[in-house]
């Protein structure tokens, strides 16, 4: 492994979606990350579940008593875990934060649930679309007139508490460079996609951000920032806020010089939205790609997932990669002196458990004994 964070050591406790998000962004800069999966699904294929991949998979009984201690002993070695289950779930198998500390003063405890840990709303069943529900953030996004949009599972899941629960992680692990102690990081889906929102807060409370969909700058409610369809089926996207760049995209759609309404009469914003919508209908993407892209207009062609990785930019930067035969987004961000490469592709569960129990320092004969016992695939 290589990046920044080569040399920690991480246990994540298989679970689906956001946790193991923040596993596959640990793991993609440098950081030794053990999945834990069930017994029971070793058999499974991994597919192209991207959030396993530069991860080892070992199999273990967390039911079993030698599962429990195994994983116990593993975290006596490690620096972090993380776990996405409901609140008293790992409590209840004996791999709460107390019985994990207690081993290992240092740990940083990753906890990754919908709701927190703490509230009414705890223990209840939730997805990303009923998290971004309670924070403002779904009632924000969609046209006038319209139903809310949930942004595929980007603000809840991945955003709000993937991304979030990563970032804490490596806090702690800042802090606990200073302190020589770790902590549990409490990270919840409606915490993340609430401090997603705190720009567009602080504009609803200047009145600046109206607390309706599709009537302000930033949500299709400006026809200087939106999506327009092209002449072949197409879009385009158009952000072109500042006047400046608001003057360029007059003058590239022929607007210039006309009697137009000030750019943010918002009463006229409607009225605007018809005529551009008129003049991209005019040329293809293509034709619009070689008029506008590259010029400050704020220009970009809506691409779909299999034309991106093919752009002359994402392939300038490598923004995406090719491991184990599927194309996929490469590690992000960038770093001047140590640089992150994708390891291994997503592993069958339990494909490593010798290979990554060897790594962590247990015997042959440990491993075999665990084997034996059931503990372990």
């Amino acid at each position: 492994m290589t990046g920044p964070l080569q040399g920690y050591r991480i246990i994540e406790l298989g679970g689906i979606g956001p946790a193991p998000y923040a596993g596959m962004l640990l793991a993609d800069l440098g950081a030794d990350v053990v999945r834990v999966n069930r017994i029971a699904e070793h058999r499974t294929p991994p597919v192209t579940n991207l959030s396993r991949r530069g991860k080892c998979s070992i199999g273990v009984d967390l039911k079993h008593a030698g599962g429990r201690e195994l994983i116990l002993d593993l975290v006596s070695r490690a620096d972090a875990l993380i776990e996405g289950f409901r609140p008293g779930v790992v409590e209840r198998l004996g791999l709460g934060p107390d019985e994990c500390t207690a081993r290992n003063p240092r740990l940083v405890y990753g906890r990754m649930t919908g709701f927190g840990q703490t509230g009414p709303l705890a223990h209840a069943a939730g997805h990303d679309i009923n998290y971004i529900a309670m924070t403002g953030a779904l009632h924000a996004i969609g046209r006038k007139g319209e139903r809310p949009v949930p942004p595929l599972n980007l603000v809840g899941d991945f955003g709000g508490g993937g991304l979030v629960l990563a970032y804490g992680i490596v806090c702690a692990l800042v802090e606990r460079g200073r302190s020589g102690k770790g902590q549990v990081v409490d990270a919840a889906m409606v915490d993340g996609a609430a401090a997603l929102m705190a720009i567009i807060y602080g504009a609803h409370h200047s009145g600046w951000w109206k607390d309706e969909r599709g009537v302000n700058m930033l949500d299709t409610g400006a026809h200087f920032y939106d999506t327009y369809e092209t002449k072949d089926g197409k879009y385009v996207s158009i952000g072109s806020i500042e006047p400046q760049f608001y003057a360029l995209l007059l003058e590239h759609t022929g607007l210039a010089g006309q009697d137009l309404p000030h750019q943010f009469d918002a009463e006229r914003w409607p009225e605007m939205h018809e005529r551009l919508a008129a003049i991209f209908r005019t040329k293809t993407r293509d034709e619009w790609c070689r008029i506008m892209e590259g010029t400050d207009v704020c220009f970009a062609p809506v691409l779909t997932i299999g034309e991106a990785p093919h752009s002359a930019h994402a392939k300038a930067r490598r923004a995406f990669v090719e491991v184990g035969g599927v194309v996929q987004p490469g590690p992000a961000p960038r770093f001047s002196r140590t640089g992150a490469e994708l390891g291994r592709p997503p592993a069958w569960p339990g494909e490593h458990t010798d290979e990554a129990l060897r790594d962590w320092g247990f015997r042959a004969d440990e491993i075999a004994e665990l084997r034996g016992a059931g503990a372990i695939a």
